[in-house]
């Protein structure tokens, strides 16, 4: 009797630990179709995002090009007006059409930002390395960004410390990153200089820096420097023109062509921003 009654007990248990096992199991299953349909509802929303992604992309380069036209042929109107030595403009009239070229050379350079953005973020960039001689770099530049300096107080000087080889990369995005970078610096720097120096850095890297003496940018700014669309907050601010994404594009550039961005700034005390990038493109 003792042991029918103990066989009892040990059936009664397993009957109760195997109730337990079969409710564990339908728990787990309904867990189970719930992570399937969460993964699937995660599935279907990033497509989602994806689809929403392309098409920003394509909506503002189609938007960006439809600009570019018209902004061109403002640019040039203007440029005519004001050199149209036939029938010349009285001061008051070249001072606006002044301003309307002037107006359409920031839109030109919006627009072109944008654009840039959008191929980034489409991964639609593309290098296409071939030879670079900084020499010949420094020259064009020195030349292109005579306007921005004209005018100006602030000095722009190219220093090479020593005579470098040639690279191998992409010249129109290396254009670029240093143009964006010299232009922030012109912008934010009302007296003193703007210095572009390049270095070398062991056999495989070469650096680039421009250096300001311009307001400066405080600590707790510097994380998000580089973020898109980001302007900072500055006395300067009102007065300067743009879409807060020239420091985002040097960033992606840089880090497009193998290389890295870095700062160092302090308010009143001027900025270097230094770009480090591999001698020959892999």
């Amino acid at each position: 009797m003792r042991q029918n009654r103990e066989l009892v007990e040990v059936l009664n248990a397993l009957r109760a630990q195997s109730e337990v096992l079969a409710q564990a199991n339908l728990e787990l299953e309904e867990t189970n179709r719930g992570v399937v349909a969460l993964h699937a509802e995660l599935d279907a929303r990033a497509e989602m995002l994806a689809q929403t992604s392309e098409l920003k992309s394509r909506l503002v380069s189609l938007v960006s090009h439809e600009f570019r036209t018209p902004l061109g042929s403002i640019q040039m109107l203007a440029e005519l007006l004001l050199t149209d030595g036939t029938h010349p403009l009285a001061a008051p009239h070249r001072a606006h059409i002044a301003l309307i070229r002037q107006t359409a050379v920031e839109l030109s350079e919006m627009v072109d930002d944008l654009l840039d953005l959008s191929k980034a973020q489409a991964g639609k960039l593309q290098v296409h390395p071939t030879l670079v001689h900084v020499e010949e770099l420094f020259s064009a530049l020195r030349v292109l960004l005579r306007p921005l300096t004209s005018a100006s107080p602030v000095e722009l000087r190219f220093e090479l410390e020593e005579p470098l080889p040639p690279m191998f990369s992409d010249a129109p995005k290396l254009s670029l990153i240093l143009r964006n970078l010299i232009s922030n610096a012109l912008k934010f720097t009302t007296e003193g200089e703007v210095i572009v120096r390049a270095s070398a850095i062991g056999p495989d890297h070469l650096c680039f820096q421009v250096q300001d003496t311009g307001i400066g940018i405080a600590a707790e700014d510097l994380p998000r420097l580089f973020e898109d669309f980001r302007q900072l907050e500055n006395p300067l601010q009102t007065e300067v023109k743009g879409t807060g994404l020239g420091l985002s594009l040097v960033r992606r550039f840089s880090e497009f062509l193998g290389g890295t961005v870095s700062v160092e700034s302090e308010p009143g005390a001027g900025s270097i921003f230094t770009v480090r990038l591999p001698r020959g493109w892999k």
